[in-house]
């Protein structure tokens, strides 16, 4: 069977599943910066939060609804919205980078490190 037309990573699991899989793992870049998880896992994170980003930027009351409806979380929108898109305005795309990292021990798979390509400031590192 042809993969023509067939977007995105499936990672073995039923699509609510994968998109609950998506979310935690964009929350998680947004509260930590930097997060190190499988190079597939990495790649699709990069491409669902590139995405979050963007809206991020525009800043008005319809993409933050959007946001929120994606990583599900209004503390981490916020932080998105106000802390991090305005850090990152004088780019506009390739906001974040996968490094490839090592090779799992136990299983033999691909690690990578997704992170922010600018240093992000948070308000908390201010006080």
């Amino acid at each position: 069977m042809h993969r023509h037309g067939y977007k995105g990573r499936k990672f073995g699991r039923e699509r609510d599943q994968r998109r609950a899989l998506l979310k935690g793992l964009a929350n998680q870049l947004v509260i930590h910066g930097r997060i190190e998880t499988t190079l597939p896992k990495a790649k699709e994170t990069l491409r669902f939060t590139e995405k979050l980003i963007t809206k991020a930027k525009k800043g008005d009351l319809h993409n933050r609804r959007q946001i929120l409806a994606k990583l599900g979380n209004i503390e981490n929108t916020n932080k998105l919205v106000d802390v991090i898109a305005p850090q990152l305005a004088g780019r506009n795309s390739g906001h974040l980078r996968v490094e490839r990292t090592a090779v799992r021990r136990g299983d033999g798979a691909e690690m990578a490190i997704i992170e922010f390509v600018d240093d992000i400031k948070h308000e908390s590192e201010d006080k």
